[in-house]
């Protein structure tokens, strides 16, 4: 069709396109600030908004307070093991003193020595009662630094618990969400491909195709774009039965739209020649012929064969001779290319020939 158009109009066809495509720019920019708004709509989702507030404050407070008794304890218990460590020294040491006197006792074999014997006797079990002090200090220590910390695992068990199931729970609800999300961007997007497809079958040809082609642009845009990749998924089943639905729909439309067409194709080829011309467009009619098919049935001929005038296959005229000059020319052209004569001046009709031929 390019071929027929003047060459300003060619150009100015141009610049409308870009018109079109810097508003479906626009327009797209909007719609994707739109949609990636939506989401916003819906609160955020926290692990906290699914468990139990007053259980979880309760078990955290415990597991803070275990966690400050079990320090408390730990350093209780090193400075239990301190004093134990001391006490221990000071039994040992007294041991050996008493031992080292004993000896000395032994070989002077002095009776007045006896009293000391009793009194270091004396002082070695109060050092010894009091190293048993410093280790059951030690061990109560220990007990309790032991119960501190198994109270903190328990909360902290039981609070993790807890967080799980928040957990499955606020992953049901998101993907709650999801499809909510997701209906919200399909609610947009479903309204403006109905209006793209009417505006392209009613509007598309008119004086502002370039509004309507722009237009169908953004729609397709924010519907492949802005819809499909947020798509739910749900392990596959949903995009796999959306895409089979979306599949079969589609193909239905082709294959009506097909049989459709053949039906109109075949109901035309059964029309008288003149009809079937008027019925085409100029610029059809010469994009057909451009790209070497009959602009009747749009079947393959070879336009370059000058003994073809007539289509093989539907029979509408392709070349007829100019009533001015004679000279062959196209069927569908308005003026001859020879003479410049209308093509339906002197007389002549538009299948006129000055040579014998199919009537």
């Amino acid at each position: 069709m390019s071929k027929a158009l003047r060459l300003s109009e060619k150009w100015f066809r141009r610049g409308l396109w870009l018109v079109a495509v810097v508003f479906a720019g626009f327009l797209i920019g909007l719609g994707g600030t739109l949609v990636g708004d939506l989401p916003k709509v819906e609160k955020p989702l926290r692990v906290e908004d699914f468990m139990d507030r007053a259980a979880g404050e309760r078990l955290r407070a415990g597991i803070e307070q275990s966690g400050r008794t079990a320090r408390e304890a730990q350093d209780a218990l090193e400075q239990a093991r301190l004093k134990r460590r001391v006490a221990e020294s000071d039994t040992q040491a007294a041991r050996e003193s008493l031992q080292n006197w004993l000896a000395t006792r032994r070989a002077t074999q002095l009776p007045e020595q006896d009293p000391e014997v009793l009194a270091r006797t004396r002082q070695l079990d109060a050092l010894k009662q009091a190293e048993r002090a410093a280790q059951a200090a030690e061990q109560r220590q220990d007990q309790a630094l032991l119960d501190a910390r198994q109270a903190e695992s328990r909360a902290r068990q039981e609070l993790q618990e807890m967080e799980r199931e928040a957990a499955r729970k606020m992953n049901m609800e998101a993907r709650r969400v999801e499809l909510r999300v997701f209906l919200y961007r399909l609610a947009l997007t479903l309204p403006l491909l109905g209006v793209a497809g009417w505006l392209l079958r009613t509007r598309r040809h008119g004086t502002w195709w370039p509004f309507v082609w722009g237009f169908a642009l953004f729609a397709l845009f924010t519907f492949f774009v802005e819809l499909v990749p947020y798509l739910p998924s749900y392990g596959g089943y949903v995009r796999y039965l959306v895409g089979i639905v979306v599949t079969v729909l589609v193909g239905r439309q082709a294959i009506l739209a097909l049989n459709r067409y053949l039906e109109r194709q075949k109901a035309a080829e059964q029309l008288p020649d003149a009809q079937r011309r008027e019925e085409l467009s100029y610029d059809t009619a010469l994009a057909r012929l451009a790209k070497g098919v009959c602009p009747g049935c749009e079947r393959p001929v070879d336009l370059r064969d000058e003994k073809i005038d007539y289509c093989p296959h539907c029979g509408i005229g392709l070349f007829d001779r100019c009533g001015s000059c004679a000279t062959r020319k196209s069927a569908f052209a308005k003026f001859c290319h020879s003479c410049g004569a209308s093509a339906g001046s002197a007389g002549a009709g538009p299948f006129t020939r000055l040579v014998s031929g199919p009537a």
